[in-house]
């Protein structure tokens, strides 16, 4: 089938769009933009939008299944230039008490957070162009989204099924750089390739000293 892009919050498109706009504000009181950002001369926009899940170690419970305890914590955008990626840009989503707003109220809340650049951004891009192929050769239907792993340095592109004939699992696509003896820009099953991870470091998302 294909993949089912998800549609950002509008309130973090503002906030990037925000960010974008500050152009002529310094440094210190504004969003730093990435040494290639400074280099464009043409319009740059904000695409590919993916909500970002962080796997933290201080939620994670013993027995708990790994992604079951990922928690969406904002968005990333892709800035481009034209066609060409020159960066990221990464909102974080706030509580609604963090912002002063009345007792009871439910509005989403996000936040610019910081431009970056790297080698995420292209292989942000790259990840994608392979999970359409991925997706077109199979039956399910994938959700895209940011999986961050601190505790082992990893990144990866991670496709969650919503539509699909028979049970499919989560895959990962990690990432450059991906961590040692993880391959970069291959699927793997998301719980398989977590295991490993585990096995690897003596135990799942230890975080570094």
């Amino acid at each position: 089938m294909t993949l089912q892009l998800p549609q950002p919050p509008a309130a973090a498109l503002r906030a990037v769009l925000r960010a974008l706009d500050d152009r002529d504000v310094p440094a210190d009181v504004g969003p730093v933009r990435t040494s290639a950002m400074r280099r464009c001369t043409g319009p740059l926009t904000p695409a590919h939008p993916l909500p970002v899940h962080l796997l933290d170690p201080a939620v994670t419970g013993a027995g708990a299944t790994p992604l079951a305890a990922a928690l969406r914590t904002g968005w990333r955008f892709l800035i481009k230039e034209g066609e060409t990626v020159v960066g990221a840009a990464d909102t974080l989503e706030v509580a609604p008490d963090e912002t002063g707003s009345s007792p009871g109220e439910t509005m989403e809340v996000h936040a610019f957070a910081h431009f970056a650049e790297g080698p995420y951004p292209a292989s942000t891009l790259r990840a994608l162009q392979q999970a359409r192929l991925h997706a077109a050769g199979t039956p399910t239907t994938y959700l895209p989204r940011l999986l961050s792993v601190p505790g082992h340095y990893m990144t990866a592109l991670w496709l969650h099924p919503v539509l699909s004939a028979a049970p499919s699992p989560d895959l990962l696509i990690p990432l450059v750089p991906a961590p040692l003896g993880v391959t970069a820009h291959v699927p793997h099953h998301a719980e398989e390739l977590l295991a490993l991870l585990a096995l690897a470091n003596g135990a799942l998302l230890t975080s570094p000293a």
